[in-house]
């Protein structure tokens, strides 16, 4: 069986070994199903071969999957060679390696190795092949009966939780381990940079949505929570990110998602594409957001503070999840949800993260050799020379984002706490798009805000105050451009504009302009939201004012008359 060419055969025609670079001795084929699959063996498999080229690798794609949508797409972004599924089985491989349990394996006498997708045995999924549910992650007790088939593991208690709902499984567990958690492990210093390459500004605090798939996941019953949480949170002191299944992007397309959480991205949510950066999305979060994925679960056992938003009747009694629930704050959705969220971020997280690492993880750090010992042993072939592998540092995170060019603005003033103080404006900013300004009430004042940039044109024309998008080249030029917004739009009270110096003009309906100067780089929209609350005040435009913007660093700002 080793060193059988059918696979190249297959692939480049019957003179494959005529034509072939590598003469691999072992021929090892992925069974690739769906996009959740698939990219759990393409995150761990290079690190297993690397460097070997005994190992023949194919990959073979099952299109029978209700989530098989993208899985052509991640193996063509890869550089996979792919065999249709109709040819396995006319081949003789020495190993067939899957994350997807639920693979129709061609009869033969080869062995084969299931990774876990996710985290252990935690939920129950519709059976593809009957009416009933099944636990997700355990393969066909027909496969079973075979005596060729491997589960991977990564807790003891995976093993005998296994073996209660599948006794035939008995014998052919191993435990391996998580990679996953292991690179997360691995990557959690690199949180700052993380934030920084997805646009989350120093001070800024870091809410990841993640949702599971199916009607009881967190957007399955609370699709609009991304938008709510923009609007509860302002968006000078947090950024919001969601991580969706990939059988939601399988399944809906991302069309749909992008329609449904139009609003939201329309006020700056950070979309995590379902492919890989995920995970460094997950490293650099402060606080999640979630329901019983497995995405939750991991940054659960990373310590990150967990609010569950959903928690759906298909997780499984008795399994590290079924303590992250029990452990975890829920997310009252009709409550205050900006002080559920600050009250998660002060305290340590309810769910104990230590305890439900150890219920998800044993020993963690030793996945990659143990599991790289495990598929050579299945190929019949020693472990390459050299140093085991180790789980490495993850890429920086990328994600789908708008500009948010619309905010409703809400401004109080208060006295310092010295005369010399001078009046304090506090700012918090909303993105309009999920959120409309509230009344004035006394020292209270509220206003829309938009930038130049802003499509909408009946939230420009609704504005009192308009921004520049791009710094003017001068003071001169920023002037210009704040009396051309104001006679472009005759709704609009205020225009600002920063300077090439750091200072921000800001136009006046009645003609006149103010220079807010600070000791630091400030957004137009700020500037002007400090000359607006103090001219609706009545307070003189040359003034010293004390800027607050939530628990950021308070910053001072001189007005002066241009």
């Amino acid at each position: 069986m080793g060193g059988s060419p059918e696979p190249l055969r297959a692939l480049v025609g019957g003179d494959a070994w005529r034509w072939s670079t590598f003469q691999g001795s072992r021929t090892l084929v992925v069974a690739a199903r769906t996009v959740t699959s698939t990219v759990r063996i393409l995150e761990c498999l290079p690190a297993l071969l690397r460097g070997d080229a005994r190992v023949t690798v194919v990959f073979a794609h099952d299109p029978t999957s209700a989530f098989g949508e993208g899985v052509a797409d991640v193996l063509h972004d890869a550089g996979c060679r792919v065999l249709p599924w109709d040819r396995l089985g006319g081949i003789a491989p020495d190993l067939v390696l899957s994350a997807s349990e639920n693979i129709d394996v061609p009869d033969g006498d080869y062995p084969v190795l299931v990774l876990p997708h996710g985290i252990g045995f935690q939920k129950l999924v519709p059976d593809a092949r009957t009416p009933r549910s099944r636990l997700s992650g355990a393969v066909p007790d027909a496969l079973l009966d075979t005596g060729r088939a491997w589960l991977a593991t990564s807790h003891p208690d995976q093993e005998r939780q296994l073996l209660a709902a599948h006794p035939k499984a008995a014998g052919r567990t191993l435990a391996v381990g998580d990679p996953c958690f292991d690179e997360l492990l691995a990557s959690r210093e690199h949180a700052d940079a993380y934030k920084a390459a997805l646009g989350v500004a120093a001070g800024q605090r870091l809410v990841l949505v993640s949702s599971t798939w199916g009607p009881t996941s967190l957007l399955g019953r609370a699709p609009e929570l991304p938008a709510r949480l923009l609007a509860a949170l302002p968006c000078d002191e947090y950024r919001v990110a969601a991580v969706l299944h990939p059988n939601v992007w399988s399944a809906h397309g991302p069309w749909q998602i992008r329609t449904v959480q139009a609003a939201a991205l329309d006020a700056g949510l950070l979309l995590v594409p379902p492919v890989h950066a995920w995970r460094s999305a997950l490293v650099a979060a402060d606080a999640v957001v979630g329901d019983h994925g497995s995405v939750t679960l991991y940054g659960a056992a990373l310590g990150k503070p967990v609010l569950l938003g959903a928690y759906g009747s298909d997780a499984v009694p008795g399994t590290a999840v079924a303590h992250l629930a029990r452990t975890a704050p829920r997310l009252d959705l009709d409550g205050d949800v900006r002080a559920q969220v600050a009250a998660a971020l002060r305290g340590p997280s309810a769910a104990a993260p230590a305890e439900v690492a150890r219920l998800a993880f044993a020993e963690p750090g030793l996945a990659l050799p143990r599991l790289r010992t495990a598929l050579y042993r299945l190929l019949g072939l020693p472990e390459p020379a050299g140093e085991a592998p180790s789980a490495l540092v993850l890429p920086p995170p990328r994600a789908e984002s708008r500009d948010v060019t619309s905010w409703a603005v809400t401004t109080s003033l208060t006295d310092g706490a010295r005369p010399e103080d001078g009046p304090v404006v506090d700012v918090r900013r909303t993105p309009a798009a999920v959120s409309g300004a509230a009344g004035d009430t006394s020292r209270t004042y509220a206003h829309l805000a938009c930038d130049a940039a802003e499509r909408d044109r009946r939230l420009t024309e609704s504005a009192s105050v308009l921004t520049a998008t791009r710094p003017a080249p001068s003071a001169a030029a920023a002037r210009r451009w704040a009396e051309g917004a104001l006679d472009r739009f005759p709704g609009a009270l205020l225009a600002a504009s920063a300077g090439a110096d750091g200072e921000v003009v800001v136009g006046l309906r009645d003609g006149r302009a103010v220079v807010a100067g600070t000791c630091e780089d400030t957004a137009p929209g700020l500037a002007a939201a400090v000359v607006y609350t103090c001219l609706r005040a009545g307070l003189p435009l040359e003034a010293a004012v004390t800027l607050r913007v939530g628990g950021l660093p308070e910053r001072r700002v001189t007005l002066r008359r241009a």
